[in-house]
């Protein structure tokens, strides 16, 4: 929307209208002054309901001046937008907030935001109740419109999401040699055509060809661009316990674990071989013997499940990867699916993401130690828990443990080895 400068330079000229809104940000001190983060977040929640649209902060609406947002403010303002959407928002919204500069009056370019709000598959409720956008304000969705809405955005996501085309997309954001890996040797169909029997692209509403949610996950060397979230946030720690973000110095290690997700699940493997610890002990009828503090199979079968079945509709949250000295603990987005519970997860099977569940079941592990195991990322046998929990118990005496946080984050603790000193 608005894709060119001209464009959008003509849109503010014209003013307020159903896809655009304009807000001067005012300053009382350090403080934000307006506008509150209320106000924010009924003016996006009323464009998701709607068809999309774009907020400007730094554009004054009466007189549609550029004044700016001073540039020391930037990421206070930015901060004030995120929580908005974070806070205020239900379901959260994860827009594409944008920092660009725009002439005033006298020709200077000034700092401004732009926030790009794309019509929503759900329907968002904000402080003040559930809105729409009509022409240049935001209005209440009235009762008998809003149970139609619901019902029509319910319908829309019987079409699962990782296979909804991403608005803000363009299908050279996938990767050619990446996509190409799921493609039989002999085919000749137009590029459009296989990807959409892959499920990796579709057409949007305007019948625009866009990559899916499942295509930027696999053909995409930077998918959280357009997902935010879609990336593992791992981080190995001293001792048993996270300590506040001020004590960096007991972070051992952290990384931001980014890429395909075939690409993350090994990653993130990588980075718990790397940080975890590993004892020597002595057997009269083996020898040496190393005993690692996790299992590899079992950590990569876990991270694999986390991945292929987190939800990737909520905006913003991540998977997250923690060790400590004594665990491992893997935080999955979403709930879970299929009315399962952690008690069933051994013994039932449920896939949220039908598209990924099969790109991954026909992507090679590019890695010799877990290769042996299978050969390819995704076992859709349902045997991943049994073997998660089978094996780490084995290690470490203790049964690792699934537990529901929310109802909205699924959380796996996977108890350490108990190191022994060299004999």
């Amino acid at each position: 929307m608005f894709g060119t400068r001209s464009e959008l330079l003509e849109k503010i000229r014209l003013g307020e209208d159903g896809f655009l809104e304009l807000k001067e940000v005012r300053f009382a001190g350090d403080k934000i002054r307006g506008p509150s983060q209320a106000d924010l977040a009924d003016e996006m929640a009323a464009f998701a309901n709607s068809a999309g649209g774009v907020v400007m902060l730094g554009v004054e609406d009466r007189s549609r001046e550029v004044v700016g947002i001073p540039l020391e403010r930037l990421d206070a303002v930015e901060t004030l937008v995120r929580e908005a959407c974070e806070q205020s928002i239900k379901p959260p919204l994860a827009p594409i907030i944008e920092r660009m500069t725009l002439p005033d009056t006298g020709g200077s370019e000034q700092p401004v935001i732009r926030i790009d709000v794309s019509r929503s598959l759900f329907v968002h409720q904000s402080p003040c109740g559930y809105m729409q956008r009509v022409g240049s304000s935001k209005r209440p969705i009235p009762p008998d419109q809003l149970a139609r809405l619901f019902q029509q955005r319910s319908q829309s996501r019987l079409i699962r999401f990782d296979e909804t085309p991403v608005t803000k997309a363009a299908m050279a954001d996938l990767d050619e040699i990446l996509w190409k890996r799921f493609v039989p040797a002999q085919h000749h169909n137009a590029p459009e055509t296989v990807l959409d029997k892959l499920a990796m692209a579709a057409r949007d509403d305007q019948e625009v060809w866009r990559p899916t949610v499942a295509g930027l996950l696999m053909a995409s060397h930077e998918p959280q661009r357009f997902l935010p979230g879609a990336f593992i946030q791992a981080v190995a720690y001293q001792g048993t316990h996270a300590l506040p973000e001020a004590e960096k110095a007991y972070q051992r290690d952290a990384q931001d674990i980014t890429g395909p997700l075939d690409q993350q699940i090994l990653g993130a493997c990588a980075f718990v071989r790397k940080n975890m610890r590993v004892a020597a002990r002595k057997r009269a009828e083996r020898g040496r013997e190393d005993l690692p503090q996790f299992d590899l199979l079992a950590i990569f079968e876990a991270v694999t499940n986390a991945v292929a079945h987190r939800d990737y509709s909520m905006g913003g949250a991540k998977i997250r990867l923690r060790l400590f000295d004594d665990r491992l603990e893997l935080y999955s987005p979403g709930m879970l699916p299929n009315t399962m519970t952690p008690e069933s997860l051994p013994f039932r099977q449920a896939a949220r993401n039908e598209a990924l569940t099969s790109l991954l079941a026909r992507c090679p592990i590019d890695d010799d130690t877990l290769s042996s195991h299978r050969q390819h990322i995704m076992d859709k046998r349902g045997e991943g828990v049994p073997i998660i929990l089978e094996i780490s118990e084995r290690l470490s005496g203790r049964r690792p443990e699934y537990q529901l946080n929310d109802e909205s984050e699924l959380k796996l603790t996977i108890y350490s080895a108990q190191m022994e000193s060299e004999l």
